[in-house]
């Protein structure tokens, strides 16, 4: 069947290349249908629990999305009369970004104290030229004297400070990834103003919003750098390796084609382009290149032997037919099964890839002869036949001659670093997302030192009817589990409605500093609210702390740089405390921080399962079509080892897995096994066809199909390699991950699998 298929692609080649291109056009018309959505809620399903609630956290109370300006000035202080301006200017122009609804800063903090019987509420910072030494001293001191100011909107050193900014973008993801690069255009031009007038500040930019806005430059680097940078790598390796330019052109036609037809495949899926799912072209472009590898080594090999064009192709595909079908078919499995994942952009990624991989296969065999034939080429004729004298057939003859020693020494190796696999614990820490190169990762890393923690765990406590937020019990309920929060070592800041009601009851008693407590009565606390919102300015109302109906409070803690299982940790203490302490006004923790905490534990256990089923499938597709299942089950053996032995070298190294590394079992699994079908593939036809015997059927494999294997096992890693110098770590832990697992897997291909035969398939010839 092979030979016939061969000689029908060979003989209508043309037609083939006509049908499949015209094939190429329609299914890539579908990218016309593709935006980039730069979101950190596409991590996670719509219905997913986590972000329903932290969404119904939003509609309650004022939303999370934000640009802060954190202000570093030189002289390490911010209450002098030059910086306190600066502060003000800032604050006041940041009004007029678009999409602002709310500004804090220290300057409009809306202090508040009594005059005679008058509840006096104005900005903090008024005019700081007129001041003297001892106001600016006062209003230091007044500053770090508020919780809602120390560590959240000041240091408390007073040495760095900052300006937040709320926006309100689109419901819409479409139109919020189109409105946010417009916003961080003027969110930057304003930066760099603020700089030109006041150059004696360093700035930071920091919130949600830039947060998103740098995911989306980091994939747009990635896109322009790392792509472009693979191509020269395999342009570069093919012309060393194959010693062709004819070949290497073809095969950039067919990795050209593959990708742009992934990316209709996903267009018309109706996925859209987000961070995980951008390296899907830097992944076809690496194994579109393993099937024209076969394909093309064996078309160089009969042309030196002295065949014709035409005869050579079609022996070629002949004898590799059925493998890069079979590789293709078990590659795509691994990536399918990224569909167990819980974040539906790795779920893309698998399924974008798997279609893709698909269609490189159906390129490679139909489109990639008509090629080749048509191009110009020529091959130097060799008198001996490489295999009987080449280095492929001497690392034959040395792992038979020794294949005891290798095969235990291998598998022994493979042990001790197998057991380092416990090693690892799952441990995401999203700052440690983005490269240390890039600003946001800078901003992070200098306010987690000197301001607060950048991640949060927020509560909406209810107090169980309309206006109940004004009851002394609710209140003191709250109050106390402030002060347990407070008392935790990982809390940097704690912010509640309670240090609101504190401080009016200050001031309604003329300032006396032992009435900061909370009232013990309801209609008073009431009262006191009242007054306080009918004397705050349009746009610093309390609507950030209460609901509208008042029946409940945002209670929010800053965490210092944790990872998600730490957060998770803290989380889980705190539900403790509530249902033991304070069960009336337990809720569940809310904020991106604990979203994706979550997120990656669940991916583990989600991909286990994924990671399982594609096995049994690749097992069964194996058995199959190898029609043995002693050799489908033996074919298996060499891919279990490689990831768990990177897993083990991971855990030696690194010893944390993040989202993405969870993955890399599924995506290896398919990849990791072309190998072995390739072997097993030549091994079988010379056991078979040829009656070889077990020895001289690993030599005829080695010789035949060897060469390819360290091709494209070196360029699988170069591309996944490439991906691992990506600035988004959750892409280069992936790629490095992914690289040396391929790695291994060619080790143990050549060193371990020829043992394994000659152990269980003993044959003469």
């Amino acid at each position: 069947m092979e030979a016939r298929l061969a000689a029908l692609l060979v003989r209508r080649r043309y037609l083939f290349a006509l049908l499949s291109l015209a094939l190429v056009v329609l299914i890539a018309s579908g990218a016309a249908k593709l935006w980039f959505e730069s979101s950190y809620k596409i991590f996670f399903s719509d219905d997913d629990p986590r972000l329903v609630a932290y969404e119904a956290m939003e509609d309650a109370y004022t939303r999370g999305d934000n640009v802060a300006y954190v202000l570093e000035p030189d002289n390490g202080k911010v209450f002098t009369p030059a910086n306190l301006e600066a502060v003000i200017w800032l604050t006041d122009q940041a009004w007029q970004l678009q999409r602002s609804v709310r500004v804090d800063s220290i300057s409009n903090f809306q202090y508040s104290h009594a005059e005679d019987d008058d509840l006096i509420v104005h900005d903090l910072v008024r005019d700081p030229a007129s001041l003297s030494d001892g106001e600016l001293a006062e209003l230091e001191r007044i500053a770090l004297a508020e919780p809602v100011l120390v560590d959240a909107l000041i240091s408390d050193r007073a040495h760095v400070t900052s300006v937040n900014v709320r926006v309100e973008l689109p419901d819409d993801s479409r139109e919020q990834s189109a409105v946010i690069p417009g916003l961080m255009a003027d969110a930057y031009e304003l930066r760099d103003r603020f700089i030109e007038k006041y150059p004696q500040f360093d700035v930071y930019m920091m919130g949600q919003v830039v947060v998103n806005h740098s995911f989306n430059e980091s994939a747009s680097n990635d896109t322009a750098t790392l792509v472009p940078l693979m191509f020269l790598a395999v342009i570069v390796l093919l012309t060393l390796f194959m010693r062709s330019i004819t070949t290497t052109v073809a095969t950039v036609v067919i990795i050209i084609v593959s990708i742009v037809a992934t990316l209709g495949v996903t267009g018309w899926l109706g996925y859209q382009v987000n961070q995980i799912n951008v390296s899907a072209p830097i992944i076809i472009l690496t194994l579109a290149v393993s099937d024209c590898v076969h394909v093309l080594i064996s078309y160089l090999k009969d042309l030196r032997r002295g065949l014709g064009k035409l005869e050579a192709m079609e022996h070629a595909l002949m004898i590799n037919i059925k493998p890069v079908f079979l590789t293709s078919i078990t590659t795509a499995i691994g990536f399918f099964s990224l569909n167990f994942s819980d974040s539906p952009p790795f779920r893309e990624l698998g399924t974008s890839v798997g279609f893709g991989v698909l269609g490189a296969m159906l390129w490679s065999l139909v489109l990639l002869p008509g090629i080749t034939l048509m191009l110009p080429i020529r091959v130097k004729p060799v008198d001996e036949d490489p295999d009987r004298s080449g280095p492929m057939l001497k690392l034959a003859n040395l792992i038979i001659a020794h294949n005891r020693l290798i095969f235990w020494s291998v598998l022994a190796v493979a042990a001790v670093l197998i057991s380092f696999v416990t090693r690892n614990e799952f441990n995401d820490d999203t700052v440690e997302y983005f490269d240390e190169s890039l600003s946001i990762r800078q901003a992070f890393d200098f306010v987690q030192d000197n301001l607060t923690g950048v991640d949060t765990i927020a509560y909406s406590l209810p107090a169980g009817e309309e206006n109940g937020i004004v009851d002394p019990d609710y209140l003191r309920q709250v109050e106390a589990f402030s002060r347990w929060y407070e008392s935790q070592p990982e809390v940097t800041h704690v912010s509640t409605f309670t240090d609101v009601v504190k401080r009016l009851n200050r001031n309604m008693h003329g300032d006396d500093p032992t009435y900061y407590r909370l009232p013990d009565n309801r209609e008073l606390i009431a009262q006191y609210i009242l007054l306080y919102e009918l004397s705050l300015p349009m746009g610093l109302d309390l609507n950030n702390q209460l609901t509208f109906d008042k029946s409940a409070s945002k209670f929010q803690v800053n965490l210092s740089n944790l990872n998600s299982k730490e957060i998770i940790a803290v989380e889980e203490r705190a539900q403790s405390w509530l249902a033991a302490n304070a069960p009336a006004i337990q809720n569940h923790g809310s904020s991106v921080s604990l979203m994706f905490a979550h997120i990656g534990q669940n991916n583990i256990e989600a991909m286990m399962r994924g990671s399982a089923l594609a096995l049994a499938l690749i097992a069964v597709t194996l058995i199959i079509a190898l029609r043995s299942f002693k050799f489908g089950l033996l074919s298996l053996l060499p891919n279990a080892f490689p990831a768990s032995i990177s897993f083990g070298l991971w855990g030696l190294i690194v010893g944390q897995v993040n989202l993405a590394v969870a993955a890399v079992f599924s995506i290896t699994l398919g990849i990791v096994v072309d190998n072995t079908v390739h072997f097993f593939s030549k091994y079988l036809r010379a056991r078979g066809q040829l009656g070889y015997s077990t020895e001289d059927a690993i030599r005829y494999a080695f010789t035949t199909v060897g060469a390819a294997l360290v091709i494209t096992t070196v360029a699988l890693a170069a591309g996944f390699l490439i991906l691992a110098q990506s600035t988004f770590d959750v892409n280069a832990s992936m790629g490095m991950m992914t690289a040396m697992t391929i790695g291994i897997a060619l080790v143990f291909d050549l060193l371990f699998l020829p043992g394994l035969l000659l152990q269980f398939d003993r044959k003469k010839a």
